[in-house]
């Protein structure tokens, strides 16, 4: 990210968030998230304002005045080029969760071949994925570019701070640009490790209380979930052998004794 930052409890200015956005698109494009003109990015500048990338640009090459603002309706009210279509996903996403500042959508080729075959990122394969991210569901098809695309993700923003698309990407969000990208650069690299296990194997996944644990511990690392969260665990190794492949869903209570037992269980065995 460029050098000049702000002071501690400081907010960033217009031209601040605009060198970190062209910075995040160079990173994207430097590791195949994105190429021609695919992707695009966001910051909520405020609680009127979006500032975005435009259409028909390639998004690894962008200069800070190629960007757009909009409104949060998604009318753009300044900036010499067009907005994207896709910004209807970004509004919808702001609209939905008011901690979200940023936003990065693009089509990372491990994650988008997860997404085209119909397989969401949901099993409890890696522990840095399940305090991060719980799991990465998939939406259904939406037509990008459409009041579809967004309908599709509508029912799962509350829920996730990443999302595949079928047949199209992913998107990413978080408090602030470097969350965002982050959360997005993880769904890729958890993509290629699954890909990798499936092809040596059966992937050998965390139980449910291995789980559970993570869940539990998710405050300890700064890592909140999303407002809206359901206590909902990935597939577990439980879950796998059984073959039914889907996640599970706890109450608090039945998630807080689940947790209560693991943790008695393993100073049993201390």
């Amino acid at each position: 990210m460029p050098s000049e930052s702000p002071l501690p409890g400081q907010a960033k200015s217009e031209q601040q968030h605009r060198q970190e956005i062209c910075s995040v698109g160079r990173w994207m494009y430097e590791r195949g998230f994105i190429v021609a003109c695919e992707g695009n990015i966001s910051v909520r500048l405020d609680g009127a304002r979006i500032l975005a990338t435009p259409t028909g640009l390639n998004k690894g090459m962008l200069s800070p005045d190629d960007l757009v603002i909009t409104d949060m309706a998604g009318h753009q009210i300044s900036g010499t080029r067009k907005v994207s279509s896709e910004l209807a996903m970004h509004v919808l996403i702001y609209r939905l969760r008011s901690d979200v500042q940023a936003i990065c959508h693009a089509h990372p080729p491990t994650a988008t071949g997860f997404a085209a075959a119909g397989r969401a990122l949901d099993q409890a394969l890696l522990p840095e994925v399940v305090v991060g991210l719980g799991q990465v569901p998939l939406a259904r098809y939406g037509t990008p570019g459409t009041p579809e695309l967004s309908a599709t993700l509508e029912p799962l923003v509350p829920h996730y701070d990443a999302i595949l698309m079928s047949n199209h990407g992913a998107v990413a969000f978080g408090s602030d640009l470097l969350s965002a990208f982050f959360r997005l650069e993880t769904v890729e690299q958890f993509a290629k490790i699954s890909l990798v296990t499936t092809l040596l194997g059966t992937p050998k996944l965390l139980s449910g209380r291995e789980v559970a644990k993570l869940i539990a511990a998710r405050a300890r690392y700064g890592c909140a979930p999303p407002p809206g969260a359901s206590p909902e665990l990935p597939i577990t190794a439980e879950l796998a052998d059984s073959g039914e492949g889907e996640s599970i869903t706890f109450t608090p209570k039945e998630l807080e004794a689940l947790i209560d037992e693991a943790v008695r269980k393993d100073r049993a065995r201390r």
